[in-house]
Order: structure tokens, then sequence, then C-alpha cells
């Protein structure tokens, strides 16, 4: 199994089942108030290129409720591709910490983070894909499944953009054998090696199929669920007017596509603009699981913590080697007072 988190694409459908298989018992005991301090005295490296609610916030807590330290590193205040390489940096932090998130601008950083590190790193965003978002999305999809029906048997519609989201999304549905539709203008469809990797993952599963079309009032119609994301992302500011006019008014979620869908769900990664790929009618509707969706990141961050980090770890120190290495401490504290001046100094 991989040491890290960069793409759903790396790991078997098994694995991937345990680790849902894994949130799923996380967030039982959460509920509980009985999550195992299982990352006790142990840290995690949080960096940030981009800020994010979720990201940030899941990933934190997550290493809290697990017993341990997250550590936010935000641009500025570490060196990370500026006076540093970032192999460099991945050397420095993972001889410090005993993992390492990142939420970078571009893929190849997180690439070469990890090859870098000592330790797993975790793939918090990239402008190519965002894994952690993928992984809790199948896991909300499978606590809202329709009656009847298995995730196998669901169709997942993303409307839109063909975003980090949108390929995160398309890579593990069909991994899982799931059906998926990308729905938007055709100059913004997901591109063919993108498609390539699904119909290659729907072979390996037996099961599943995937298609691009502009025909979005068809293809929600036979959704379970239907996906939206932003229309642009970070350097494409300038391109606003131009996406807006390519998307709106027909490819925005609004109560007239959504109900053309009548079986379906609502979903986003958030944050959303309203108004924009979604209305305030469908985003805060009986039918929208989009803020269950946040909330799973963090049931989300603590699975992927501990199947990552734990097994790793070495063998936890007997209380009587504690006592003993607390003993030395303490007793060279307490005779300091009294060595020579040429060893203090």
């Amino acid at each position: 199994m991989p040491r890290d988190f960069l793409d759903t694409n790396d790991f078997s459908v098994a694995e991937l089942s345990s680790m849902l298989e894994l949130i799923r018992h996380l967030k039982d005991a959460d509920a509980v108030g009985c999550v195992p301090e299982l990352l006790a005295r142990r840290s995690l490296a949080m960096i940030f290129e981009e800020p994010s609610t979720r990201t940030r916030v899941s990933f934190e807590v997550a290493m809290a409720k697990l017993g341990g330290h997250g550590l936010y590193l935000k641009p500025g205040e570490i060196h990370l591709g500026v006076r540093e390489s970032v192999g460099d940096t991945a050397r420095v932090l993972s001889s410090m910490c005993d993992a390492i998130e990142a939420r970078v601008l571009r893929h190849e950083t997180v690439v070469e983070l990890a090859r870098h590190s000592s330790v797993p790193v975790i793939n918090g965003l990239s402008d190519y894909n965002h894994p952690t978002q993928a992984l809790c999305d199948v896991f909300t999809m499978g606590e809202h499944l329709p009656p009847g029906k298995t995730l196998a048997d669901c169709m997942v519609v993303f409307v839109g953009d063909r975003t980090n989201v949108c390929s995160s999304l398309l890579h593990i549905t069909t991994k899982l054998g799931m059906h998926f539709v990308h729905a938007g203008p055709s100059e913004y469809l997901s591109p063919p090696e993108w498609l390539e990797t699904a119909q290659a993952n729907i072979a390996a599963a037996g099961h599943g199929s995937v298609a691009v079309t502009e025909e979005v009032e068809e293809a929600v119609t036979h959704a379970d669920f239907v996906y939206t994301d932003l229309w642009w992302w970070v350097d494409q500011e300038d391109e606003i007017p131009e996406r807006r006019a390519a998307f709106m008014p027909r490819y925005q979620v609004n109560e007239t596509l959504f109900s053309k869908a009548p079986h379906a769900l609502f979903m986003h990664c958030l944050p959303a603009s309203r108004g924009v790929e979604v209305t305030d009618e469908v985003l805060d509707s009986e039918r929208s699981i989009a803020f269950d969706q946040a909330q799973n990141r963090l049931f989300t961050e603590m699975a992927l913590l501990t199947w990552f980090v734990v097994p790793r770890l070495p063998t936890e120190p007997t209380s009587d080697l504690r006592v003993h290495h607390e003993a030395l401490v303490r007793d060279f504290l307490a005779h300091a007072a009294d060595l020579p001046p040429h060893l203090v100094h």
C-alpha cells in the first residue's frame, strides 16, 4: 500500500473500502466521546499555500481528537520553494513531525514533498485533485443511499467546470464501479486523459460508466446525486466574465434544473458562490447534503491520519521506560545549578 495519500487512483477498491469503513468507526466513536487517542504526543505539519475553512479545521480538530497537535504553516511563515527547496522543506518537517498535510497550488509540489519526506504526506488539495474531499464525498453518499441501492448502483452527475474536485470525484466513483456524468459547456468538460483513467477504472471494477455531455437537463433526470463546484479557481480571475457567460444560466443548479432530478440529493464541496453555480433555494433545501459533507471532512481526516500514521509509529514505550527517562531529566535539573561553569556554558 502507498505510504502517502496523493491520489485515490493509487489505491485498490479494497483499500478505499477499508478507509470508508474506518471513517464510520471513528464517526461512531466521536458521537459518544470515545475517539481513541492514537496520535498522542504526535504532530502534523499543515502546509497551506491557499486558505481553507474545511481543510484546516478538519485536520487540526482531527489531530486534537486523536490526542495530537496540528501545526498550521501558512504562506510567509515557511520558505517552501522560495528560500528553501520543496525537498529540503520536506526533509526538515518530516524530521520533526509525524505526518505532513499540504494544500498546494501545483500538484507537483505535493508530489515533491512526498518524494523527500520520511513520513506520510496527505494531499489536502492541489490544482489537479482533491482526494480527501472525494473520499469524504463517497462516504457521505453511502450515508444517504437511495432505498434499495448500493454505491455501485448510483449515478453522480457533476454539473460545471472540470475542477480538481471534478477530477477526484470522477476517478473515485469509477474506481468503485459507480456511474459518473460530467455535464457542462463543451470547452469545460473533462479532458481525454481523465476519461481514459476512468475507463480503466471501470474495466478493472467490471461495473460502472462514465460520460460527458452538454445536455445537463437530460443528465440530471437520471441522477442520484447532483454535484456542483465553483466555476473559476486561482489565477482564472481574468476569465470570470467569459466563464460566467458560458455557464449561466443553463448550468446553474437552481430550482428549475434541480426539479428535473426529483429523487436526487444535492452536493457541493463548499465554499459555494451563492447565486452563481447554485442558488440558495437548492443549497439550503431539504435535499441538500452539502453541510453533511462538510462535517464528514472531520471524520475523513481522522481516518486518513489513523490509517497512514498509526501503523508506522514506533512501539509505544512502557510506563517503566517513561518513568526512567523522567527521573533522569528531573535528577539532571535538580543538580543543574551545581554544574561547573564550563559545562553550563
